[in-house]
């Protein structure tokens, strides 16, 4: 009898670990992967332009990316877009960003309603790092 429970324990804890590296490993590759296509999406299309021309009209956006100029990057929770990604996906969810995402693209949701709906997800430092990050990526600091 204490064979088969000490052969149960040891086999859920390798399960756990196996389970957890899949997940660690799997998320990693998803998020490269996901950056990488989204990244040449914008380029290529010319939306990344777009994009810019947008926050530089907007007060409002210009202001709320204005604080990654100034943060101190070394005390952020992540500093690359595939970390961003992959915390991204473990807060908010891969069906909830891709949500956000449809309803922006059919207007349905608006800027406010999607910060507002991010920041109660992330932590202020995580948000500032997702600035920083937008920030790098727009304007190539």
């Amino acid at each position: 009898m204490m064979k088969f429970i000490k052969f149960l324990v040891i086999t859920i804890v390798l399960l756990g670990a196996i389970g957890y590296a899949v997940y660690y490993f799997g998320t990693n590759m998803a998020s490269e992967k996901i950056m990488e296509t989204v990244t040449t999406e914008l380029e290529n299309s010319g939306e990344m332009e777009e994009i810019k021309k947008t926050i530089e009209n907007d007060p409002g956006l210009k202001a709320y990316l204005e604080e990654a100029k100034t943060a101190n990057t070394e005390d952020l929770p992540f500093a690359t877009k595939e970390e961003a990604t992959r915390a991204l996906i473990s807060k908010v969810g891969i069906t909830e960003l891709n949500d956000i995402r449809v309803k922006v693209q059919e207007g349905s949701m608006s800027k406010e309603e999607v910060l507002e709906n991010i920041e109660g997800k992330l932590t202020e430092d995580e948000i500032l790092a997702l600035k920083v990050i937008a920030y790098k990526e727009l304007y190539g600091e």
